[in-house]
Order: C-alpha cells, then structure tokens, then sequence
C-alpha cells in the first residue's frame, strides 16, 4: 500500500513548478479555491482557524459523510474549525455542474458550510493545494473520495484520514479539539 501511494504520487511531484516547490514551506493558507457560487474560496480569509479540506463526491458510497461533516461544522465553527469542501470527479462520481452540486449538498445535507468549485485532486492536473499536500505527505494523497485532511491553526497538515474513517471519528473529533486548543 505504502508503494502503490508513493507511486501515485510521484507524477504529482515531479509536475511541482519551483514556485511551488517554495510553497512547500509555507501554508495551506497560500491556497485559493474557486468556489462552487463562483466566488474565491481563500484559504488565507481562514488563517488562525483549524481547517478541514475534504475532497468530495455526490454519486459516492462515501456521500452520506456530508451530513458528519455538517455536524462537526456546526459543532466547532464558532470554536474555530472551518470546513471546506472539495468536489472532483476524480474517481468518476461528481458529473453535476456547479448548480447541481450546490443543490445537491444543500438540500440533500443541508450544507453551509464552504464548498469550492470542482477540482482535480490527483494527478499532474491536480489544484495546487492537492500538489503542496503531495509534496510533503506522498503517502497521504486522496485514492477516493472523501479524502480529509486536518490542518492546524498554522495552516500546517496535522492529519490525514482516508475515505473510511468518517468526519466524526473520535481520532478526528481528539485532533480537532486538540488542535482548537492550541493557541
């Protein structure tokens, strides 16, 4: 398994530009998303929150995690935990357009929480972020959907959970809590 992810990542390192091979040091909080209402999704307007970058889906097995991932929105918001949703049809499971997307994860999970365009998470192609990610964790990129990471109030990547372990996990809701307590 660790080969195989290793070997998956590959591609995307060897495509890094030098200006983001000097991101590399920096933090997630040098990442813009286009949003899913067409308007930016800065991760710098969340520097000093705790963030959770999900990579998401509509037509996956996985899908239903929308719902854990509101909750945990609604649980630690105001304690400072941002949640950003990812749509790719990395994995063949998000064809909609923008407007179908918004109103799926809207009326189907009631979702209020940042979503982004749909992106590419894997691969050459893959949005900067997902690249910076690859970077510096290769054994820790998406191979599914509902891949999350947890990145602390330094914008920094403190944990990484593949599609199976759900938002509300207590491993997430430990490092989540933890990471809301470090000042």
């Amino acid at each position: 398994m660790l080969t195989r992810r290793i070997l998956l990542a590959a591609p995307l390192l060897a495509a890094l530009p030098s200006s983001l091979s000097a991101q590399v040091s920096s933090s997630a909080y040098a990442f813009t998303f286009e949003g899913l209402d067409g308007n930016p999704v800065r991760l710098a307007d969340h520097a000093g929150r705790v963030l959770m970058v999900v990579n998401t889906a509509s037509s996956c097995g996985f899908t239903p995690q929308y719902a854990d991932l509101q909750a945990l929105w609604t649980r630690y918001r105001d304690r400072g935990l941002t949640i950003v949703g990812v749509p790719s049809d990395d994995f063949n499971q998000e064809r909609g357009t923008a407007a179908d997307i918004a109103a799926f994860c809207q009326g189907v999970y009631g979702v209020t929480f940042p979503m982004a365009g749909k992106h590419r998470v894997t691969g050459r192609d893959a949005h900067p972020f997902f690249r910076w990610i690859a970077a510096q964790r290769p054994t820790d990129i998406p191979t599914w959907n509902f891949h999350k990471y947890v990145l602390g109030r330094n914008g920094q990547v403190v944990g990484a959970f593949p599609a199976r372990v759900r938002p509300t996990d207590p491993r997430i809701v430990a490092l989540i809590e933890a990471q809301l307590a470090s000042a």
